[in-house]
């Protein structure tokens, strides 16, 4: 808020008990500006106050006590106290959405960590921990800090307009006494002044009224007084600040309205569309219609992946052929972690990789029944992969008088560089497909994969499936065989059922995208360096109010004029005292004034005294009675005019006739202390107070 104006006013117009009327002494007296303090909350009268409460017109009627709860809730809700908390709720709320995975991300991460977490994995997806972001309290923060900025800003921003386009407030009576202000006097006529003034300040880009010709104060008395202020530039930061918030608000919740994204693992050969079938997880704004996505195509050529010695990632990239419409020329891009591919409001991203094998499925007369690459989500740093694999045409008649069909299930991990560990089996000690190997145990039964409720692919339910026994290079007649891709005599398991054989005979990589389309993300940029902007501007801006105020020289006859400067600063005290400083030696330099000491009122002009009476010469003045030179020059004479010169001695004043001794002159050469006393003044003195030769 802005702090309150000053204005001028005469105490003869305010007399109270504690002001006597009629003082004629100037003070400086708050009042509320139209920045400062709205009108409802400016203070009344004191005969108002004095009143009492006023009784109100009529009895509370049933509309009002609907409507008071309501108006009291709203102020609540619109206070800067709430809005700041609901900021710091926001904010707080949101640290699971960075520190846990999220299902609109990498819903792989997420059943990974399910799993690691049996116990708390269900509760926090209870509690809506894996996506944060779309969950009801969420959005309920969102909202009410949304419509809480709304109200906050509403009034500060009208108050802030009407500041700027007001006049900067009055200049006080006497801005000279102010701290830091001082006065002096110039040659110049007031009106000469306070022109002078507003061009000085106006100069260093203060805002700058200048009280027209023919202004009076309160008193009568012309006003020929300067207003000048700036830094509503720190204001308007802070406002550009909360607006811009407010749109960075409103720019992410147009996104999650008209955009989507979803998310798809794509085998090193294979690519996908831009239609709903080709996402393995999606989601969509409520003003999304699916069916007119923009078509365009992507497809993984190649992906690369190195890594450090001690397994850490190094890099790793996608190179894909595309296009952006369906008759459009194909085109070819390099896709990395922070490059992602940009199709108009449409992002591709890379989020990660994995390995896929290839598994083939044999009848017993040797004829492939089913073959694909199955990607198998990584469990460590080095890749070992939990696969997953599900047959559900086999060829296996159905048994039982339901006619249970008879699909086959295998399930296992897999390790792209394996060791034979004797306690924990195959290991893999490197996350580079350097020796890989895969550890598979076999189901027989009902997948509950034709009944229309979507699976996960990484999760296998034997409910209605057995465990059956398989040969291979681990053994015959074992329920787990460790399968070496890379030996084309140690990568089959026969004896299944039906006398079906499986073997795994290569791996590629593939790679996890996510398209993203946000039509607001050039609104929430831009929201985002207003922000930015905002915020230093609020910072580093100071605020300050400067008045000059002029005042014709105390004799009316030599055309003189004496001035006052003063200020005030919102901050940085010590920075405007100097700021102040300067602009009063600018303003006196440019006035061609004398300076007068801070916090003093400016002397009155001198007059001219008559020659004093020589003593005669048996009247000698005593030197007890003479005045010493130290103690009878002004405090401001010694500070702006020359050395004073040293004071004759009674002697020498009577043995030369002269009985006046100068204690300090100004500039101009005219006396300013006082004088030594003569015959006359002694003999004008009380018997009891004078002392006798």
């Amino acid at each position: 808020m802005t702090p309150p104006s000053t204005t001028s006013t005469d105490a003869r117009d305010l007399a109270t008990p504690t002001t006597p009327a009629g003082s004629g002494a100037d003070e400086i007296v708050a009042q509320p500006d139209a920045f400062g303090v709205p009108e409802r909350l400016q203070p009344t009268s004191p005969a108002a106050a004095d009143a009492g409460p006023v009784a109100p017109r009529g009895g509370r009627g049933p509309l009002a006590r609907v409507v008071d709860p309501v108006r009291r809730g709203w102020r609540v809700l619109t206070s800067m106290r709430t809005a700041l908390i609901l900021l710091f709720l926001l904010a707080v709320f949101a640290i699971p959405g960075s520190l846990l995975p999220q299902n609109n991300i990498n819903p792989l991460l997420v059943a990974r960590y399910q799993n690691n977490h049996p116990t708390l994995g269900p509760l926090f997806e209870h509690l809506g921990l894996f996506h944060v972001f779309s969950a009801p309290w969420f959005a309920a923060i969102y909202l009410l800090l949304f419509v809480s900025l709304i109200g906050c800003l509403a009034s500060r921003v009208r108050w802030h307009a009407q500041a700027l386009l007001g006049r900067p407030p009055a200049a006080p009576a006497r801005p000279g006494r102010l701290a830091g202000g001082s006065a002096f006097t110039s040659p110049h006529a007031p009106a000469d002044v306070t022109a002078v003034a507003g061009k000085v300040l106006r100069a260093k880009r203060f805002r700058v009224a200048v009280a027209p010709a023919g202004a009076t104060r309160p008193d009568g008395s012309p006003d020929h007084s300067v207003a000048a202020e700036k830094g509503y530039l720190r204001e308007t930061g802070n406002l550009v600040f909360h607006i811009a918030l407010m749109v960075l608000l409103l720019g992410v919740g147009l996104g999650s309205w008209f955009g989507y994204q979803g998310s798809m693992l794509v085998v090193q050969g294979d690519g996908f569309s831009n239609t709903l079938l080709s996402y393995d997880q999606f989601s969509a704004g409520a003003m999304v219609d699916t069916a007119k996505l923009k078509p365009y195509s992507v497809t993984l050529d190649k992906f690369t992946a190195s890594y450090q010695l001690n397994g850490e990632p190094k890099e790793f990239s996608a190179a894909v052929s595309y296009t952006r419409d369906l008759d459009a020329p194909v085109q070819h891009t390099v896709i990395s972690p922070n490059h992602p591919l940009k199709l108009g409001n449409d992002n591709v991203y890379l989020l990660g990789h994995g390995y896929a094998p290839h598994f083939v499925l044999k009848d017993k007369t040797g004829k492939v029944v089913w073959a694909s690459y199955v990607t198998c989500a990584q469990v460590d740093s080095n890749f070992r992969s939990l696969c997953v694999v599900k047959i559900p045409d086999t060829g296996l008649p159905a048994t039982g008088k339901l006619q249970v069909p008879q699909q086959v299930a295998f399930t296992g991990f897999f390790t792209p560089t394996t060791l034979a560990d004797p306690a924990e089996g195959l290991v893999s000690i490197y996350p580079g497909n350097l020796n890989p190997a895969i550890t598979l145990t076999g189901f027989v039964g009902n997948l509950h994969v034709n009944e229309g409720v979507p699976q996960n692919i990484y999760s296998l339910d034997t409910r209605d499936m057995k465990q059956f026994t398989a040969d291979g290079p681990s053994g015959n007649g074992l329920v787990s065989q460790a399968l070496w891709i890379n030996h084309s005599d140690a990568r089959t398991m026969t004896g299944l059922p039906g006398g079906m054989s499986l073997s795994v005979d290569g791996v590629r990589e593939y790679a996890q995208f996510q398209v993203k389309s946000d039509p607001s993300k050039q609104l929430v940029l831009i929201a985002a360096i207003a922000i930015i902007v905002g915020l230093i501007a609020s910072l580093r801006v100071r605020r300050r109010r400067v008045w000059v105020r002029a005042r014709a020289a105390a004799d009316g006859g030599s055309g003189g004029s004496t001035v006052e400067i003063g200020g005030l600063s919102r901050s940085d005290a010590e920075g405007f005292a100097a700021e102040l400083a300067a602009l009063t030696e600018q303003l006196r330099v440019a006035t061609g004034a004398a300076m007068t000491p801070p916090n003093e009122p400016a002397p009155p002009a001198p007059t001219a005294q008559p020659a004093p009476k020589a003593p005669p010469a048996s009247t000698a003045v005593p030197a007890s009675t003479a005045v010493p030179a130290s103690k009878t020059t002004a405090s401001w004479g010694a500070r702006s005019g020359p050395k004073a010169p040293k004071a004759p001695t009674p002697e020498a004043a009577a043995s030369d006739g002269t009985a006046t001794a100068t204690a300090g002159t100004t500039e101009g050469g005219q006396p300013t202390g006082r004088s030594v006393p003569t015959d006359d003044s002694i003999e004008n003195t009380p018997a009891s107070q004078r002392r006798e030769p």
